[in-house]
């Protein structure tokens, strides 16, 4: 009897092993190498040309219609997606468990259904009963979603092959499900590959919107094989801290539609409740002035977001280190913002803790921040608030000088409907807007000495 091969996959990152060891060549994780049954080896032809199917080829500039979108009933939920979903996609969303997840799909789900589309959820996770109760306690105990608890794939494709493929299906989650064409547990590599590419397959061929459920890592990835994210059309991220009440939807890939646009949703006892201004969630209240805060209006995809910048430096003993602590924005383009008013602005802040935070928990990737940050480190060294109808944008080089931002216009007229009536920019910048008093900075020295009261 032939022996059957066995081989060791990584779980953190696919990778293949002959033998057991306790931690990953190739991503560095450890145990998390697991035994798998080796695939059996077919015989292959070596004559390609002959034996296969003949393929048709069309040209690039064939006519090509757009696809149609299914509105889920969720106008944020559709802005993160494009439009809405289409016929035949598949999605895949991730976040950190109990962020809202299931909530939120139980509300499209249920928004389509009463709409009079098919919907299928599938849960791996919870009973039937379970996702039963959770709708009656959101109010959607009435909708017409069809619901199951199962997490063999085999199963659940044998049942929607009856009939007509429904129009939306959610599957919660792809680390639960199970493929019997190969061996594993589920949750391992070869069965999250297998068990997605199936259910893939089947929306492909069926024209339903599919919509997976991920589980996150520690660090916040989505856990399973990176293909995984290749195989869908659209991953969507799901984020937010359970301390505040809002949640981010991000759109990380998308086939169909832009990139890094959001969906902003509120937590509430009735559910997920929309934002449509997402701004005033992220702005506190600002009755009085303080020192150390600056607002920014930043850009999520075609979205101009005001955020609020918080900054605060003490100074400490002589010979003590200080301490740099951040959150919502990155370490290390804090510690070059504080190099560069050292250098090139004559501050000092070698003696001084500095903590920067972005109010609400909102997390910052937009280089235009830099100037808004320089303004807040700035006025918390000093003391001197930066002015309350005032927003702050503009990216820092390392000699200084305050080079121009993206859809500068955009975050200027936001602003503006904000009530807010002076900026703080590039002078690039200075001729485009005609909503707000705007003073224009080419070098970050200037900035300092506008400040501080130099000028």
């Amino acid at each position: 009897m032939v022996k059957l091969k066995r081989r060791y996959v990584c779980q953190a990152c696919g990778s293949l092993a002959t033998r057991w060891q306790g931690q990953c060549d190739d991503c560095g994780e450890w145990n998390t190498l697991v035994e798998e049954a080796a695939p059996t080896a077919f015989s292959v032809r070596h004559d390609l040309q002959d034996g296969g199917r003949a393929i048709s080829l069309v040209g690039l500039d064939s006519d090509v219609a757009l696809p149609e979108r299914l509105g889920t009933g969720l106008a944020e939920f559709d802005r993160a997606l494009g439009g809405g979903l289409v016929a035949g996609s598949a999605t895949l969303i991730g976040g950190d468990p109990g962020i809202g997840k299931s909530t939120l799909l139980l509300q499209a789900a249920a928004s389509l259904a009463r709409a009079g589309r098919g919907v299928v959820y599938v849960s791996g996770e919870e009973a039937a009963d379970q996702v039963r109760l959770r709708a009656r306690r959101l109010g959607l105990g009435d909708a017409p979603v069809q619901l199951a608890s199962a997490t063999s794939v085999r199963d659940i494709l044998t049942t929607l092959g009856r009939g007509r493929a429904p129009d939306l299906l959610v599957i919660d989650s792809i680390q639960t499900m199970h493929s019997d064409t190969i061996e594993g547990a589920p949750g391992t590599v070869s069965q999250v590959r297998a068990s997605a590419q199936e259910l893939v397959r089947f929306a492909k061929k069926g024209g339903a919107a599919l919509i997976l459920v991920g589980h996150v890592t520690k660090d916040g990835t989505i856990a399973g094989p990176r293909v995984l994210e290749h195989m869908v059309d659209t991953v969507l991220s799901f984020e937010g801290e359970r301390s505040h009440q809002y949640r981010i939807l991000r759109a990380i890939k998308n086939r169909f539609g832009g990139t890094d646009e959001i969906g902003v949703f509120a937590m509430a006892g009735e559910g997920l409740q929309e934002v449509a201004n997402p701004s005033l969630l992220f702005l506190t209240e600002r009755d009085e002035r303080v020192a150390g805060t600056a607002v920014f209006p930043a850009i999520e995809g075609t979205r101009p977001v005001l955020v609020e910048i918080q900054a605060l430096t003490v100074r400490l003993a002589s010979g003590a280190t200080p301490r740099r602590a951040v959150v919502g924005w990155d370490s290390g383009r804090l510690a070059m913002i504080l190099a560069v008013l050292e250098a090139r602005c004559g501050l000092s802040f070698s003696a001084c803790e500095v903590y920067l935070n972005v109010s609400g928990g909102y997390r910052l990737q937009d280089p235009a921040a830099d100037l808004a940050v320089a303004s807040a480190l700035i006025s918390a060294l000093s003391e001197r608030p930066v002015p309350q109808d005032a927003v702050v944008m503009g990216e820092i080089a390392l000699s200084g000088e305050v080079r121009p931002v993206a859809h500068a216009p955009l975050r200027l007229r936001e602003s503006a409907k904000l009530g807010f009536r002076r900026a703080l920019v590039p002078s690039s910048a200075a001729k485009q807007a005609k909503e707000l008093s705007v003073s224009g900075f080419t070098q970050l020295s200037e900035l300092v000495d506008h400040m501080l009261g130099r000028d």
